[in-house]
C-alpha cells in the first residue's frame, strides 16, 4: 500500500533556539541525556528510578519484555504514597508547601508537605477501617479539591487500587465503570464549584447506585458547598466524620513495582470505555523523570502550575505523582478559566466577567511553569490580547502546552503575550495508555518550531510507519512506539485480548498510537490528531488539524473545528466550524471567503464543502473539543452522551444554527 498523504500546514521557517540564558540554568542543558539513552535505554531508565525514586526493596531486573506484555524492575518494592511525601518530610523539608489551593469562588488553602502526609494517614485509616484491603478497587468522583489527591495517596499508601472517574461524567458512566472494577467504594463530595455555582456530584453518584454497581458498599462524601444532599443509612459517610478519631499511625506498606497502582478508563461513547492498567515502579519512573526535565524543575524555588483536571492522565502523572515525587511546590484551582472570584464579577451574565482570572493567579503566586491545553490557548486568543494585559508574568520560566496539536499561530500567541517570546515552550504528548510524556522537546537542549512536538524524550522510540508498516523516514504516516517504556499501559481490565488487537496487532511488533503525524525536512515530527480525524476526500486523506490550521491563519477567525460529513460524491466532505474574531461581521460573505481562503492555503481539493459560524464549540470542562458531537450535528444524527460538557447549550445552538444557514 502506498504511503498516507496526510500533510500538515507549517509556518514559514520560524525557528526559536533555547537562549544562551536559559541554557546556561537549565537541569536538561544537556544532550548526554539522549545519547545515554540512545546507548543503552534499559541500564539510562534503570538510573534514573534509582536516583529519582526511594525503594523499601532495590530492583535487580530492568526489563522483562514478552509482546505485548512489560514488566519494569519487577523484583523491586516502593511504596507511592511514601516517595510523594514521608520521604521528604523525613528529610526536613515538611514546612516545605506541597500545594496551594485556589477554590473558584476564590477561598484558599495550602497544605504542607507535613500536613498532606498526616491528611493522607488519617484517610487511609479511615478506609482500613472500613474494611478496604491491598487489591481492592475505589471510584473517586469529586471536584478540582486538594480531598481528590489526598484520596488517591491514601489509596496507594495501603495498596488500594484508584480509579478516577472525570467530575463531569454521567451516571451512566459512573454506574458502568464501578461495574468493570467491582468498586467496593466511591469517594466523591456534595458538589464542586463550577461558573459561579455548586454543581452537584453525589446526587449522580445515587443515581448511578440506584441502578447497578452492587459491590459497591460504602460511599464518602466531602462537605465541598453545604449542597443539601441525601445520605444513605448504613452505605454513606461523611469525610469528617471518617477521619475524625482516625490515627496518624499508618505506615507506608511496601508494594511490589508491577502491583496496580490504577485504572482510568478511556473515554466511550459507543463501546465500553476501557479500564487502562497502571502499576506503580515504571510509572512513577517516567512520570517523576519528564516532569523533572521536561519542566526543568527547582523545587526549592519554583511554584508549578498544570492547569488539567486530576480525572485525566495528565492530572495523574502532572499535578499528583510526579510533582510530589519531585518535592516541588504545585498550585491547583477548581474552576474554569472565565470564572472571576466573587468580589470581582459584573452581576451574573458571563459576557460581563473578566477572563483574566489564570493570570491574576500566575502573579498572585508567582508561576514559574504553566501548563496548559491548546484548546485553552486558541480559547484566551478568541478573548483578546487586551485580557492578558495588566497582568505580572514574569515569574514563568517554562511554558507548557498538552493533550492535542497545537496550530502554529496559537503557538505564537502564546509565545508572544505569555512568554513574552523569552520563555520556552513544551509541546508535550502522550496519551493515557503511555502514562507519562513520550514526544517533546526539552528545555535548554532543542530547538523548537511553533506547533511541532519535535521528537521523542530520552529513552523512548517513536516511529512513523506507512499503512504497510514499514518506516518512514520524512512525510506523513502513522505513530507507533518501537520499544517498551517504563510508564506504560499493563493491559486492559478484564480483557486481554482487546488490548492485543487495539494496540498491538495491526502493526506486529509495534505499539500503535492512534495518531497520524509527519516527520519534515528537519525530522521534526508534528502530530495531525486521531487517524479517525483524518477525512478521505475524493482518495485524498487530509487532516482535520491541516484544515483547521488553514482556518484559524485567516484574521477573521478566532478558533476553529474541522470534521468529515458523508458525501454521495466525494465519500466524505470537509464541514468547518469557526469563532470569528469580535469585530468580524457573520455573513455569507466571510463564510464563502473562508472556504475559499482553505483552498488557496491547501489546494482545492481540501475546501470545505460548508463553513458554519458559532459562538463556541462544544467542549469538555477541561477545554477539549469534542469532535464526535461535531460530527453527529454535520450528519444529523443523534447525538451521543454530553454530560462531559462544559456547557450543554452550546450544542443545540450549533445544530440550529447550522440548520439555518443551510435553508439560506
Amino acid at each position: 500500500m502506498s504511503e498516507p498523504t496526510i500533510e500538515v500546514y507549517e509556518v514559514e521557517d520560524r525557528t526559536f533556539p533555547p537562549s544562551e540564558a536559559f541554557q546556561a540554568t537549565a537541569l536538561s542543558s544537556d544532550r548526554s541525556l539522549y545519547d545515554e539513552a540512545n546507548a543503552d535505554y534499559e541500564a539510562f531508565w534503570a538510573r534514573q528510578a534509582r536516583e529519582l525514586i526511594t525503594w523499601d526493596k532495590p530492583f535487580t531486573k530492568v526489563l522483562e519484555w514478552d509482546l505485548p506484555y512489560a514488566k519494569w524492575f519487577s523484583d523491586g518494592q516502593l511504596n507511592m504514597s511514601y516517595n510523594c511525601l514521608d520521604r521528604h518530610v523525613e528529610a526536613g523539608r515538611g514546612d516545605k508547601i506541597a500545594y496551594y489551593f485556589e477554590g473558584e469562588p476564590g477561598d484558599t488553602k495550602t497544605f504542607t508537605y507535613a500536613e498532606l502526609l498526616d491528611e493522607v494517614k488519617k484517610f487511609a485509616n479511615g478506609l482500613l477501617g472500613l474494611g478496604l484491603e491491598k487489591g481492592d478497587r475505589v471510584a473517586i468522583y469529586m471536584p478540582m479539591i486538594i480531598e481528590l489527591p489526598i484520596a488517591m495517596l491514601a489509596c496507594s499508601r495501603i495498596g488500594v487500587v484508584h480509579s478516577v472517574i472525570y467530575g463531569g461524567f454521567s451516571p451512566e458512566a459512573i454506574r458502568g465503570r464501578c461495574e468493570d472494577a467491582d468498586c467496593k467504594a466511591v469517594i466523591t463530595a456534595d458538589a464542586g464549584y463550577r461558573r459561579g455555582v455548586p454543581s452537584g456530584l453525589k446526587p449522580l453518584v445515587d443515581e448511578a447506585l440506584a441502578d447497578g454497581a452492587p459491590t459497591v458498599n460504602n460511599v464518602i462524601v466531602y462537605d465541598r458547598c453545604n449542597t443539601d444532599i441525601d445520605m444513605v443509612e448504613g452505605r454513606d459517610i461523611w469525610w469528617h466524620d471518617l477521619v475524625a478519631d482516625a490515627s496518624l499511625d499508618c505506615p507506608a506498606e511496601p508494594m511490589d513495582a508491577e502491583q496496580l497502582l490504577f485504572l482510568l478508563y478511556t473515554s466511550g461513547t459507543t463501546a465500553k470505555p476501557k479500564g487502562i492498567m497502571h502499576t506503580t515502579g515504571g510509572y512513577l519512573t517516567q512520570a517523576c523523570f519528564t516532569h523533572k526535565y521536561v519542566f526543568d524543575i527547582d523545587p526549592e524555588n519554583d511554584v508549578y502550575w498544570c492547569g488539567a483536571d486530576i480525572g485525566w492522565i495528565t492530572g495523574h502523572s502532572y499535578i499528583v505523582y510526579g510533582p510530589l515525587t519531585n518535592g516541588v511546590t504545585s498550585l491547583m484551582y477548581e474552576g474554569t478559566p472565565d470564572t472571576p472570584r466573587m468580589e470581582e464579577r459584573v452581576g451574573n451574565d458571563r459576557a460581563n466577567w473578566h477572563k483574566g482570572r489564570l493570570w491574576d493567579i500566575v502573579e498572585r503566586y508567582g508561576v514559574t511553569q504553566f501548563y496548559t491545553a491548546p484548546t485553552a490557548i486558541r480559547t484566551f486568543m478568541k478573548w483578546g490580547d487586551e485580557e492578558v494585559e495588566g497582568y505580572d508574568l514574569s515569574s514563568i520560566r517554562v511554558l507548557g502546552t498538552v493533550g492535542e496539536p497545537i496550530n502554529p499561530e496559537a503557538w505564537m500567541w502564546y509565545h508572544e503575550n505569555i512568554g513574552k517570546e523569552a520563555r520556552p515552550i513544551v509541546d508535550t504528548w502522550f496519551q493515557t495508555e503511555t502514562g507519562g510524556h513520550v514526544l517533546t522537546p526539552l528545555p535548554g537542549v532543542a530547538t523548537t518550531k511553533p506547533g511541532s512536538a519535535v521528537g521523542g524524550i530520552p529513552g523512548t522510540f517513536p516511529e512513523l510507519v506507512d499503512d504497510a508498516g514499514n518506516v518512514i523516514t520524512k512525510g506523513g504516516g502513522y505513530l507507533t512506539l518501537a520499544r517498551p517504556w517504563p510508564s506504560m499501559l499493563r493491559g486492559i481490565w478484564r480483557n486481554p485480548e482487546l488490548y492485543m488487537s487495539t494496540y498491538w496487532e495491526q502493526y506486529p511488533g509495534r505499539y500503535f498510537c492512534g495518531d497520524g503525524a509527519k516527520l519534515d525536512d528537519d525530522g521534526y515530527l508534528w502530530l495531525l490528531g486521531r487517524v479517525d480525524d483524518v477525512m478521505n476526500v475524493s482518495g485524498h486523506r487530509i487532516s482535520t488539524t491541516e484544515v483547521e490550521s488553514a482556518l484559524v491563519e485567516h484574521p477573521a477567525v478566532a478558533e476553529a473545528a474541522v470534521v468529515g460529513a458523508a458525501d454521495d460524491l466525494k465519500g466524505q466532505a470537509i464541514v468547518g466550524y469557526t469563532i470569528l474574531v469580535a469585530d468580524v461581521e457573520p455573513g455569507d460573505d466571510i463564510r464563502s471567503e473562508l472556504s475559499d481562503f482553505v483552498a488557496t492555503k491547501l489546494g482545492p481539493i481540501a475546501r470545505p464543502r460548508d463553513v458554519y459560524l458559532v459562538d463556541d464549540l462544544p467542549k469538555t470542562r477541561s477545554g477539549k473539543i469534542m469532535r464526535r458531537l461535531l460530527r453527529d450535528i454535520a450528519a444529523g444524527n443523534a447525538l451521543g452522551d454530553t454530560s462531559t460538557l462544559a456547557d450543554s447549550d452550546v450544542v443545540e445552538a450549533i445544530r440550529v444554527g447550522s440548520a439555518e444557514a443551510d435553508e439560506e
